[in-house]
């Protein structure tokens, strides 16, 4: 038995053996000597493949050689020897088998474009004749294999695109025949191994899109035959080698977005004369562009930026094959006919299609050589600089123009004249100028024209019905305009529209039939003069997000129909004449996160389920008839059925009983009206426009100045919360002011000039202010402002020890607070009739509403600026210094005279205390050491080092959650950082105005974090 059991064992070990051979016969053409480890490999990866739709593997079966199955070559001179694996583009899901790296004759392994995941088998170590290595566009995770670098024949090695992490294998060096080398778009992190500079035969570095920092190697400069380098959207930082700028065979040099510092060696242009592409935007490139660049005479594509000084090149018109120019977003000037030069000289680069200086700090009247530009520009961008005047009608001649950007800029006249001229045009930016005159009806011969901005302008007259021509419409923006009457029929029947903002304009008249607009996702037509109800036809714009209505005459019933908007997100329906109860469907609506119904006519039932569980997402104050809803709300309790009356009293009772309640007012007040014995003194407020209140008023509103009601107390007065009966009871904060001393008045009166006549979402806003004599006959001064229930961003930054821990403000909640200042003093600083300089801008004058929107407040030492040169005895003279330790501009303590630069460092001080998480006036700054210089230190290597631990803390988690977002985060803390230190400049000429900041903060991104 046991010599049988033995002969069973040495059969079980043939029967594998037994196996290939049988395949081998019914192959019909394997010979007895012929290698079965490839055909074994093989049937491995096919093993491991669990999805092929194409069918790519079909014929990877018995009847059909292995040579001959799809994707599969085998050598000549050595028969059933696997040469090429190529299945690129054929849907594969699964795993890369180990058994590929038994496969030792292989020279070529292409399995890109498909969706392979799991990660690359260091067995692939073991093809030491493999040449080709092509594992692009699949979803591969984990390190890259250390045993790739045993692959010592490999010429070409891309494994771009997939998901990748880890470091670049240190001794990627041994490649010595290497000449592609492709990692781009993984999430790679560590530094690029200097090794790379080993390897003298490589031609093309491609590692951009990963998260790459240190410093650029040197030894890249020793590669002679180099021909692409990209090392761009990563983190490198420090100066950029200038051993690269002798690689004369470069072709292509791209390191945009990483934190590179220095200037551009003066023989750039010299030095790589067979560059075609050079692309540096998005760093932090200092000096001036270099005037040899022009000599580059290959160079087809430039990006550079972002803090190049100086003026731009003549010697760019050299440039015959110059396609794109993009210095956007530098400090570059051109303010006179000699600095202007260089756009005469591109005149000459017939062959340009992209220009962009956006950003930049190009002054005066744009000149008329801007006309004389190639014809076969495509692209115009000449946004947020500092151009004024009309727009040259030579700018028409740009026929095959497709974007136009004038943007935030200060042009004025009519836009007729040059606009019907480029009939070509698919977006058009002009916003935030001062332009006049109606829109004119020809833009709606302009057929192609499918993004439309003409908002902050002085446009006048109809919205011209013309733009119902414009079929591919798809973003229409007319805010803050002075147009007027209604909203033509002919704007609702673009079926490609997704965004429609008509907002603060004059307009009047009924919402018109829209039931073609399918395709929108936004309409913003608050702040007009609408009237009406809500056309049922809006129903079928299915895909709307945000609706907003508020600030008009609306009227009716809230329409069912806003049940069926599935995806709406935000819906602002207040200060209308809405009437009925709130439809219940809106509770059903899982994506609604914001609902304001505020100051309507609502009655009835508040839904309890959905956003009406959340009272911080929702707004139903003035509606004084609305019960029920959940406990926070503080509403009061519906009536039974029952108690519901129906009898005569309802209909009768109820009027004569307000009739005789009104009358009785009325004579009240001409009686009192007759025993005031002293006039009110007079404030810059319009009884019209602001309601009158009296001392009594307040005193009542504030429990009479109890100390209970007491927020705060400042210089120039106390601050007290109450609940005051203006139109409505609302609850307000009153600002008391101090007048025990002589020209104690100024703050008040100051504060009423700077606020009477502006009107901002980001201002405070003031309701009624009150200049009377309180009950002891002194004099008695007040302001009274809507209430913010989140307080002031001090409290938030610096909370005190019972404050809830987790009430703390992430990445996100910062940025937006920020973008919201900024708005705010670039509007007082450039859109006001007179500029006003608020100078005593700090956190605890930065206050939040219910939804975290940040309004700036106190006013109460702001100047009106005039500009003109100062005189003796200018009042713009800081006199004596105000404001609050730590956020005063240095030169005012030098006696300089007050400017809006003043306000532009004290927002620097505040963007860096909400980094930091640390005052100005912090215990850590002493003996020279400040908030700025203190940051300056650590900038920007040691950034982490100084963000404020919570805001460092709930980034770092988030960037664990989505590893792929990791360098966005951190890009954005750098660009922070970097734009408050270009605020708190010592010198004000150096720091940018508000509209460049504004502008600077509105490009950067951040994901919602929290």
């Amino acid at each position: 038995m046991g010599g049988v059991n033995q002969d069973m064992e040495e059969l079980h070990k043939l029967i594998p053996w037994v196996i290939i051979l049988l395949l081998s016969y019914g192959a019909g053409s394997i010979s007895c000597d012929g290698n079965y480890t490839d055909l074994a490999s093989l049937l491995d990866f096919k093993r491991a493949i669990s999805n092929d739709p194409m069918e790519a593997l079909s014929s990877w079966n018995t009847t059909v050689h292995f040579c001959l199955w799809e994707g599969v070559a085998c050598s000549t001179t050595r028969p059933g020897r696997v040469v090429t694996l190529s299945l690129i583009g054929r849907d594969l899901a699964g795993k890369i088998s180990p058994s590929l790296g038994n496969m030792s004759y292989l020279v070529s392994l292409n399995l890109s474009a498909n969706k392979l995941s799991g990660q690359i088998p260091p067995l692939l170590g073991n093809l030491h004749n493999l040449k080709i290595l092509d594992l692009r566009e699949n979803a591969l995770h984990g390190n890259i294999p250390d045993a790739l670098t045993n692959c010592s024949s490999l010429i070409a090695l891309d494994l771009s695109r997939n998901l990748l992490v880890g470091e670049i294998p240190r001794k990627v060096g041994l490649l010595s025949a290497m000449s592609y080398f492709r990692l781009n778009g993984n999430g790679l992190t560590g530094t690029i191994p200097p090794g790379l500079g080993n390897i003298t035969t490589l031609q093309n570095i491609f590692l951009h899109g990963n998260q790459l920092h240190g410093s650029i190697p040197g030894e890249l400069g020793k590669l002679p035959n180099m021909l692409n380098l990209l090392l761009g959207v990563n983190s490198l930082s420090g100066r950029i080698p200038e051993a690269l700028f002798n690689l004369s065979s470069l072709r292509q040099l791209a390191m945009v977005e990483n934190m590179l510092t220095g200037p551009l060696p003066s023989g750039t242009g010299d030095f790589l004369p067979n560059l075609t592409r050079l692309l540096l935007s998005g760093n932090m490139l200092e000096g001036q562009i270099p005037d040899s660049l022009g000599n580059a005479s290959e160079l087809r594509h430039i990006a550079l930026g972002d803090e190049l000084t100086g003026q731009i090149p003549t010697s760019l018109g050299k440039l015959q094959k110059l396609i794109l120019l993009m210095l956007q977003n530098n400090k570059l000037e051109a303010k006179d006919s000699e600095s202007w030069a260089f756009l005469d000289a591109l005149g000459n680069c017939t062959l340009l299609e992209g220009l962009s200086l956006k950003g930049t700090l190009l002054q005066g009247v744009l000149p008329d050589s801007v006309g004389n530009l190639s014809s076969n520009l495509d692209t115009l961008l000449f946004g947020s600089n500092m151009l004024y005047g009309l727009v040259p009608p030579s700018i028409g001649n740009l026929h095959g123009l497709t974007k136009l950007g004038l943007e935030l800029n200060s042009f004025s006249g009519h836009i007729d004249g040059w606009i019907e001229n480029l009939v070509n045009l698919e977006e058009l930016y002009i916003g935030g100028n001062n332009f006049t005159g109606h829109v004119p009806g020809s833009i709606g011969n302009i057929s192609k024209l499918s993004k439309l901005f003409l908002e902050w302008n002085l446009f006048s007259g109809p919205i011209p019905s013309s733009l119902g021509n414009l079929s591919q419409l798809s973003l229409l923006d007319l805010r803050y305009n002075n147009l007027q009457g209604g909203i033509p029929k002919e704007v609702f029947t673009v079926a490609t529209l997704v965004r429609c903002s008509l907002s603060h304009n004059n307009l009047e008249g009924q919402i018109p039939y829209v039931a073609s607009l399918k395709q929108l996702n936004y309409l913003d037509l608050s702040s007009n003069k609408l009237s009406g109800q809500i056309p049922l036809t809006l129903g079928t714009c299915q895909q709307l997000q945000i609706i907003l209505m508020d600030q008009n005459f609306l009227s009716g019933s809230i329409p069912v129909i806003f049940g069926n908007f599935s995806i709406l997100t935000m819906l602002n329906l207040s200060h209308n004449n809405f009437s009925g109860s709130i439809p219940v469907p809106l509770s059903k609506l899982q994506l609604l996160t914001y609902l304001d119904l505020s100051h309507n006519h609502l009655e009835g039932e508040v839904p309890t389920e959905g956003i009406f569980k959340n009272t911080t997402r929702i707004s139903l104050e003035g509606n004084w008839q609305l019960c029920g809803g959940v406990l926070d709300l503080h509403m009061p309790q519906c009536p039974k059925a029952s108690q519901r009356r129906t009898t005569w009293q309802h209909y009768f009772v109820v009027p004569i009983l307000g009739g005789v309640v009104s009358i009785t007012l009325l004579i009240y007040f001409i009686i009192s009206r007759k025993k005031v014995s002293r006039v009110q003194l007079s404030t810059p407020f319009s009884s019209e426009q602001f309601p009158k209140v009296s001392y009594k008023d307040i005193a009542q509103a504030t429990e009479y100045f109890a100390e209970s009601n007491l927020i705060g107390r400042g210089s120039h007065g106390s601050v007290y919360k109450g609940r005051l009966i203006i139109s409505e009871p609302m609850v307000v904060v009153v600002k008391v002011f101090k007048l025990f001393m002589e020209g104690d008045d100024s703050s008040f009166m100051s504060e009423c000039q700077a606020l009477k006549n502006i009107r901002h979402r980001n201002i405070l806003p003031i309701l009624t202010a009150c200049s009377t004599i309180d009950n002891r006959g002194n004099d008695f001064r007040a302001l009274v402002y809507s209430f913010m229930p989140n307080g002031s961003l001090d409290t938030w930054l610096h909370p005190s020890s019972n404050r809830d821990a987790n009430s703390k403000l992430d990445l996100a909640q910062r940025l937006k607070i920020v973008v919201d200042i900024a708005d705010a003093l670039q509007y007082i600083h450039h859109d006001c009739e007179s500029p006003i300089i608020h100078r005593d801008l700090k956190p605890s004058n930065i206050l939040l509403d219910d939804d975290m929107t940040a309004h700036l407040g106190d006013f109460g030492i702001a100047r009106f600026y005039l500009e003109t040169s100062p005189t003796v005895g200018d009042s713009r003279s800081v006199g004596t210094l105000t404001g609050t330790i730590g956020y005063i501009p240095p030169e005012y303590a030098g006696g300089s005279y007050l400017s809006t630069s003043g306000d532009v460092y004290s927002f620097g001080v505040v963007l860096l205390e909400i980094l930091t998480g640390k005052r100005p006036t912090d215990s850590l700054f002493c003996n020279g050491l400040n908030i700025v210089n203190f940051v300056e230190r650590n900038f920007p290597d040691q950034i982490l080092d100084m963000v404020d631990v919570y805001l460092l803390e709930s980034s770092q988690e988030y960037s664990r959650a989505n590893p792929k977002e990791e360098n966005r985060v951190f890009w954005c803390l750098l660009a922070l950082v970097k734009l408050a230190l270009s605020c708190t400049h010592m010198a004000p000429d150096d720091r940018p105005n508000m509209r460049e900041v504004a502008t600077k903060l509105c490009e950067i991104k951040i994901p919602h974090i929290g």
